[in-house]
């Protein structure tokens, strides 16, 4: 008697991809769904006005793609993969928006571009659209959980994760059956291997794109596995898939039981006992925000030498040395020689010697701590160089459970100060109020709207699920 194969990994995620519902959510993911929104649409009007994104529409609006959704912060409409990826792109941009670091570290927010899109291009509704962002936090953050070191430190960028969740959420929106959907995972995770090239070293513009990218290439392998296009069914565990390639052999053991562990849980009717809600709680709760525009691993760092400032800042001179004590994956990325001599915003937001120095200098690090004018300041250089950065063990052993680092500064006649901090602010842990994040919101959006539209663009998001479709708050999101 011949039993039955046991579904595919990719076939159980597209099963729960299918099923999620509206119902299923709870108030916290749908809470948690309007403030990522809010963040992601601060950081794409910011972004919109970066020179790549400038250089990305310029080409695309070449290409003239048939008009099915919006390019945020334009009126202009192109096909909706091509939307997808600017849009993605304009989130990611400015490297202020979300971050969820385990084993991997990724951002979760890169695919909302393709989730408005899509919700746009399917004259979707405001719910529809708060679904599809818990689930695609939902599937990433698990990927991110399930390899042993994560596929970062054996020199891989964790677009290879997001292919395969970028069809999920494109399959969700574009009404895929559940096989539809698992060969659109198959599709896609052919694709989109990418090299952790794109943040070693000196950084090109790439190092924001490669992400949005694979957000928005599900868009093609959904539409592809609609028309009955195929791919391999067991990309994750079958022979030479993912778990094969990037397993074993290279250091890596993943637990594929992650991927999946309660995931029927999930799809349970919310119960009410005592004013709150039961049930399990989805992950999009557990993922952080940004409370500076630089890699993830220099906000606590950066925490610590802001804690150390008095009167907003000191002089150059007052400056001897300053030690950074973090993991070796940081030192290993944010302190190699080409991040002593930063020439681009890519690098220098990637940097410790360079943000440490601006907080030290400056009293804060902002999007404008970016600027041309700031990366060529002469006295940078010298202080840069006090700058030196130390792996340290114990916060390595910590990791990623405490997000720790600990700053040493000597100012010229005094003795060495300390500050230590755990979770930067935006960790869960130490969230960003609603006041704050409206806050981040107006200063990024005043870079595109008026505040008459910032106003209208927060109202909007604070009710997103009343929305029958998403025009209006496109409509509002259109630069002055």
């Amino acid at each position: 008697m011949s039993t039955a194969p046991a579904p595919t990994l990719s076939r159980q995620l597209a099963d729960f991809a299918h099923a999620l519902r509206w119902e299923h959510l709870s108030p916290a993911a749908v809470r948690e769904a309007r403030r990522f929104w809010l963040d992601s649409l601060g950081c794409a009007l910011g972004g919109s006005r970066a020179h790549d994104a400038r250089i990305a529409l310029k080409v695309f609006r070449r290409l003239r793609g048939r008009p099915e959704a919006t390019v945020l912060s334009t009126d202009w409409k192109t096909n909706a993969r091509d939307a997808a990826f600017l849009n993605n792109l304009m989130i990611r941009i400015m490297d202020f928006n979300d971050i969820y670091w385990e084993q991997d570290p990724s951002h979760p927010s890169d695919m909302l571009g393709t989730v408005l899109s899509l919700v746009e291009q399917n004259k979707l509704s405001g719910k529809d659209l708060i679904v599809a962002t818990v689930l695609a936090y939902e599937i990433e953050m698990r990927l991110c959980e399930a390899a042993h070191p994560g596929i970062r430190e054996i020199g891989w960028h964790h677009a290879t994760l997001t292919q395969f969740v970028s069809p999920l959420i494109a399959g969700k929106l574009y009404g895929l059956d559940p096989e539809q959907m698992t060969h659109a995972v198959g599709i896609a995770g052919c694709r989109q291997g990418t090299f952790g090239g794109v943040v070693a070293g000196k950084l090109s513009m790439m190092k924001n794109t490669v992400d949005p990218m694979a957000g928005a290439e599900g868009v093609i392998s959904a539409l592809l596995a609609a028309e009955g296009y195929t791919g391999p069914e067991a990309v994750f565990e079958g022979k030479e898939g993912l778990f094969h390639c990037l397993g074993r052999q290279t250091g890596v053991t993943w637990s594929p039981e992650i991927l999946t562990e309660g995931l029927d849980a999930l799809l349970t009717k919310r119960k009410k006992r005592g004013g709150e809600t039961e049930g399990p709680e989805f992950r999009i709760v557990r993922c952080g925000m940004k409370a500076f525009p630089t890699e993830a691993l220099t906000h606590s760092p950066i925490s610590c030498a802001l804690d150390l400032i008095e009167d907003g800042g000191y002089a150059p001179e007052a400056i001897e040395w300053v030690e950074v004590r973090t993991t070796a994956r940081a030192k290993d990325i944010l302190s190699d020689p080409s991040k002593y001599i930063p020439s681009s915003k890519e690098t220098a937001d990637h940097s410790l010697p360079y943000v440490i120095a601006v907080a030290l200098l400056d009293g804060a690090v902002t999007t404008d701590s970016f600027l041309p004018k700031r990366l060529k300041d002469p006295v940078l250089p010298d202080v840069m160089a006090k700058v030196r950065v130390e792996a340290d063990p114990e916060i390595d052993a910590a990791f990623p459970q405490f997000k720790r680092a600990e700053v040493i500064l000597k100012l010229a006649g005094a003795e060495p100060r300390r500050a230590r901090v755990d979770f930067p602010k935006g960790d869960p842990r130490n969230p960003m109020s609603d006041a704050e994040l409206e806050t981040k919101f107006r200063a990024l959006a005043g870079l595109a709207l008026t505040k008459k539209k910032q106003t209208r663009v927060v109202e909007l998001v604070a009710a997103l699920e009343k929305l029958e479709r998403v025009t209006p708050l496109l409509a509002a999101l259109q630069a002055k």
